[in-house]
């Protein structure tokens, strides 16, 4: 599965678009994440955890989105971006992480 950011792949031309395709995946922190975080947002610096809980999540979301253009017969997915949100508040607050593109056909240019 190719994947790009861009609208244009070098040395491919887009066949068929097939539409939007997305991951998303909500997840919190475990008991030691929230903890290792709690206590190193009283120091500052980097929350090591948290960011190893976010990579998780965009990672997840990538792998869904990849699923759901397979699901749709595509071989690339062009436009490809994330966004993410909080859900919630307080002790049980979450990340939304949401990694979208537009599903393809592609083939090599003549």
């Amino acid at each position: 599965m190719i994947v790009s950011t861009t609208f244009q792949l070098d040395g491919y031309v887009i066949t068929e678009y097939l539409g939007l395709v997305r991951g998303i995946i909500v997840r919190s922190p475990t008991i030691t994440q929230g903890l290792l975080g709690g206590l190193k947002s009283i120091i500052g610096g980097q929350i090591g955890a948290y960011t190893e809980m976010c990579e998780q999540a965009r990672e997840q979301a990538y792998e869904i989105m990849i699923t759901h253009a397979q699901g749709l017969g595509a071989n690339a997915i062009v436009g490809v971006s994330y966004d993410a949100s909080d859900v919630g508040a307080g002790q049980s607050s979450a990340t939304e992480v949401l990694c979208y593109g537009t599903a393809v056909v592609v083939e090599k240019a003549p």
